[in-house]
C-alpha cells in the first residue's frame, strides 16, 4: 500500500465515529406525568395537556416523550415515583394534586416542576410567593380551600334546613388539613354546627359516615386521592343515611354526589402545559408565576337530589354548567 493511501485511510476511520455520532437520532425532550389516580380517573387532564402541547408543536413520541405513572390514590406512591423520574432525569414533572408535588419537591431541587392543580401552594411551602415562585416548581392552584365558603354558600341554597354539617377530609393529606381549616372557618362564619371526620385509609369511611346518622344536615368531603378513590362508596353510604353530599370536582357527582363546586380541572392542565413549553424553550420555573383558575364548575346530579328529596331552586339550576340526570 502506499503511503498516500495509508493515511487516507488512517484519516477516514478515525472520522467515522464522529460521523456515526452524528447520525445518532437527538434524544427528545422527556416530560414525567405524576397521576395521583388512575389513567381513566384523570383521562381528560391528560388529554387537555397533551392536546396544548400539540398545539404548542409537542408531539408525543415525535418531539416529546411522556412518561405516565400512576399512583392509584396511594400516597407512598408518590415519593416513589418522584424518584423514578429522577432516575430517569427527565426534563420536567407535572404533577396532579398537592401531595404529588410535594412528593416530587422532596425528590429534587433541580428538575422542573409544574403542577396542574394544587391546594394553596404559598400556604403549603411550595413557592415562595404566585407572583415570584423561587426554586423548581411553579403550576396552578385549583384555590379549592379558598372558594370553601362559596360552596357551602350554594349548598345552603339547595338545602335550606342546613345547620349542621360534617366535614370528611383524611387528615394525613397536606390539602386535607388545610381544606378542613379553611371549611372550618367558613361554616362558622355562617353559623353551622360542625362534625369533623377525619380519616386516615379506607376502613375509616363507612364507620365516620355511620356515626353521623342524626348528627349532621350534609357532609362536606374534601378532594384528595383516598377519597376520590372511594368516591362511590362515600356517596352511596350518605344518600342511605339521607346526606346530600357537596365536593370539589365533577367526578365526585358522577359518582353520586349532590354536587360539586370548583375549578374546571381540564382547564388548568391545558395551562399548564403553557407552562411547560416554556420551561422546554428553556424558561426557568422560578420565573413564571404560579397562576389562578379563570373558569370554575358548578355540577348538580338530579337524581341524587330527586333520591334525597331535595328541590333544586331554579336560580341554582341557572347557574349551574352542568346537571346529570
Amino acid at each position: 500500500m502506499r503511503r498516500r493511501d495509508f493515511f487516507t485511510l488512517l484519516a477516514g476511520s478515525a472520522a467515522w465515529p464522529f460521523a456515526a455520532r452524528a447520525q445518532q437520532p437527538r434524544k427528545l425532550p422527556t416530560i414525567g406525568f405524576l397521576g395521583s389516580l388512575s389513567q381513566s380517573a384523570q383521562s381528560t387532564w391528560t388529554a387537555a395537556f397533551v392536546q396544548r402541547m400539540r398545539e404548542h408543536g409537542w408531539i408525543e413520541d415525535r418531539t416529546v416523550v411522556i412518561e405516565y405513572r400512576w399512583a392509584e390514590g396511594r400516597r407512598e406512591r408518590f415519593a416513589e415515583i418522584a424518584t423514578e423520574f429522577v432516575q430517569l432525569k427527565v426534563d420536567v414533572i407535572v404533577t396532579a394534586g398537592t401531595d404529588a408535588v410535594v412528593a416530587a419537591k422532596k425528590a429534587t431541587s433541580v428538575i422542573p416542576i409544574v403542577f396542574g392543580t394544587a391546594g394553596d401552594p404559598v400556604a403549603n411551602g411550595l413557592v415562595a410567593s404566585l407572583a415570584r415562585p423561587g426554586g423548581n416548581v411553579t403550576g396552578l392552584s385549583n384555590q379549592s380551600a379558598d372558594i370553601a365558603g362559596k360552596r357551602i354558600e350554594l349548598l345552603r341554597e339547595v338545602v335550606p334546613s342546613l345547620r349542621r354539617l360534617a366535614i370528611m377530609a383524611k387528615i394525613a393529606s397536606y390539602i386535607g388539613v388545610l381544606e378542613m381549616r379553611d371549611v372550618l372557618a367558613a361554616a362558622r362564619t355562617l353559623g353551622l354546627g360542625v362534625a369533623m371526620l377525619e380519616i386516615r385509609e379506607a376502613k375509616d369511611i363507612a364507620p365516620a359516615i355511620e356515626a353521623l346518622k342524626g348528627g349532621a344536615d350534609a357532609l362536606y368531603v374534601v378532594t384528595e386521592p383516598l377519597v376520590n378513590t372511594n368516591r362511590v362508596q362515600i356517596n352511596a353510604l350518605a344518600l342511605a343515611v339521607g346526606l346530600p353530599t357537596l365536593h370539589g370536582q365533577r367526578p365526585y357527582v358522577e359518582a353520586g354526589g349532590l354536587m360539586s363546586y370548583g375549578a374546571n380541572i381540564p382547564n388548568l392542565f391545558r395551562r399548564a402545559a403553557d407552562m411547560v413549553d416554556k420551561i422546554l424553550r428553556g424558561s426557568k420555573p422560578s420565573d413564571i408565576p404560579v397562576e389562578q383558575p379563570t373558569k370554575f364548575d358548578l355540577v348538580i346530579n338530579l337524581t341524587t337530589a330527586r333520591a334525597l328529596g331535595l328541590q333544586i331552586p331554579e336560580k341554582v339550576l341557572a347557574l349551574a354548567d352542568e346537571v346529570i340526570e
